[in-house]
């Protein structure tokens, strides 16, 4: 083997990419042949398999959290890839029942969406707000919307609704080929529809070989608390938790 492809070779051990496949003649050794086709097929599965809602419902009583079942405008899966828009807007039934359940504002509206892997959320979402909701207990938190066939925007109809200061949504991220289950997380102050992305900051890439959730949670915290205070998000808020981080490292030196 020549020095390139030991290079290649160590490479390896520090990423997911795929490095170093090797090759018989033309084509791709069987074993990652085998390899690609077990991924791309879990890929595949990530973004059709639908959210337990009841397993979900279930863990957040065990909590002792309010919450509502929504919905959007895209009455199934299908309809739920083909057309986005629909995913941005909540259904007028689950309007409804944000309106009747008489909502008082708060600082916060959490949501959990399937979104492209709803396995992402089964996996992540109880896990992580274990962690993430001690952090922010000083603020006050409207009832936990569960969505059905949700995109990152329906946090901004539902934020208003809500006349929440503060939009939170973790949703299922498009599922890759080294990372069919990973859990995003979007953060908007003033959520209104018709916000744009570049009001939102995102944590992204949470999972088993990402992001570990304390890590995740604590950035959360640190934005929510920065995007209070300075009434922003988005690009107008930087983000300096990592920076953070080094200082209090370096302090207890």
């Amino acid at each position: 083997m020549s020095d390139a492809s030991n290079s290649w070779e160590k490479l390896k051990d520090f990423t997911d990419a795929r490095i170093a496949l090797g090759r018989t003649g033309g084509s791709l050794k069987t074993q990652e042949l085998l390899a690609f086709r077990k991924d791309h097929a879990l890929a595949k599965d990530a973004v059709w398999t639908p959210l337990d809602f009841t397993l979900l419902e279930n863990e957040l009583e065990n909590m002792n959290l309010d919450f509502l079942r929504l919905g959007s405008e895209a009455s199934d899966r299908e309809t739920y890839i083909r057309r986005p828009d629909l995913g941005r807007k909540l259904s007028q039934e689950s309007i409804a029942i944000i309106k009747n359940s008489n909502p008082s504002p708060a600082d916060i509206s959490i949501l959990i969406a399937d979104g492209l892997s709803a396995n992402a959320i089964s996996t992540h979402a109880i896990f992580f707000l274990e962690e993430f909701l001690p952090l922010v207990d000083r603020f006050s938190l409207a009832p936990i919307c569960l969505i059905n066939q949700g995109r990152v925007a329906i946090s901004d109809q539902i934020g208003e609704l809500f006349s929440s200061k503060i939009s939170i949504i973790l949703i299922g991220e498009r599922p890759g080929l080294s990372s069919p289950y990973s859990m995003g997380i979007y953060l908007t102050y003033n959520p209104k529809a018709g916000n744009t992305d570049e009001k939102r900051n995102c944590i992204s890439n949470i999972r088993v070989g990402g992001l570990p959730y304390a890590y995740a949670a604590g950035k959360l915290a640190f934005l929510t608390s920065e995007a209070l205070r300075l009434k922003l998000s988005g690009i107008d808020l930087k983000d300096t938790f990592d920076s953070q981080l080094l200082k209090n490292d370096f302090g207890k030196k």
